[in-house]
């Protein structure tokens, strides 16, 4: 198969991925939302074994009408060898509540630790993830929210073309006291990026996330778009 029937296969699998979810969506409305996703990633690599970055990310909700939340995050990864990683980071949450009797914004703090391995097969680049996050409520007592993550990513590199597909499935397992427990939710993502010659990275992607073990499971597209730049310690 050569490459220009390659990158027709690609282009062919996007416009069935995005109608696949578009159908669902107008099927099921009153459980779905529209969300768009941003932000801006800014990441220093000291050596071969430490790096860190800073992010700032703005979410819409509502078919992007309002805002969901606004958040800025911090994260360092060691690298143990080429292949594995591990990493943590915190993240402070403006969010937005616009329902119920009490509304405003309210604000939290997360933190997360994680482990990575990633390998290649042929022209693949696969990579396993599994994250720990505890998220609270600021000056709210007793309400900590935890998740064990596990996520897998696929990349397809096509030689001489600069917008290779990537592929990612993440599950979702989720403790909290007097909480419901148990798997409840898992995303599906598929993107691609860009990169400019010393201007850095944009990436877009199209991602569903669905709820589950709920009566009404509400179902969620997300459309990204993140911009990522890199400093090299010289």
């Amino acid at each position: 198969m050569n490459s220009t029937t390659n990158k027709h296969s690609y282009i062919i699998a996007i416009i069935v991925f995005i109608a696949s979810i578009t159908t669902g969506y107008s099927q099921t409305e009153d459980t779905n939302d529209l969300e768009n996703w941003n932000s801006v990633n800014i990441k220093y690599k000291l050596n071969k074994k430490w790096s860190f970055d800073a992010e700032a990310q703005l979410r819409l909700k509502e078919d992007i009408s309002e805002i969901s939340e606004y958040l800025g995050e911090l994260n360092a990864q060691y690298s143990i060898s080429k292949s594995f990683k591990l990493g943590a980071g915190v993240r402070y949450i403006k969010k937005n509540d616009n329902t119920g009797n009490i509304q405003g914004y309210e604000d939290y703090f997360r933190f997360h630790v994680d482990a990575s391995y990633k390998h290649k097969i042929n022209d693949f680049s696969i990579k396993h993830r599994l994250r720990y996050q505890n998220k609270n409520e600021i000056d709210v007592d007793d309400n900590d929210s935890q998740h064990f993550r596990f996520k897998t990513s696929v990349g397809y590199n096509f030689k001489n073309w600069k917008l290779d597909p990537k592929i990612s499935g993440e599950i979702f397992y989720h403790s909290e006291k007097g909480e419901e427990n148990g798997y409840n939710k898992y995303r599906l993502t598929l993107g691609t990026e860009y990169k400019f010659k010393n201007a850095g990275t944009v990436g877009l992607f199209y991602r569903i996330e669905k709820e589950l073990n709920e009566t009404i499971p509400e179902t969620t597209n997300i459309i990204g778009l993140k911009y990522s730049y890199t400093i090299k310690n010289k």
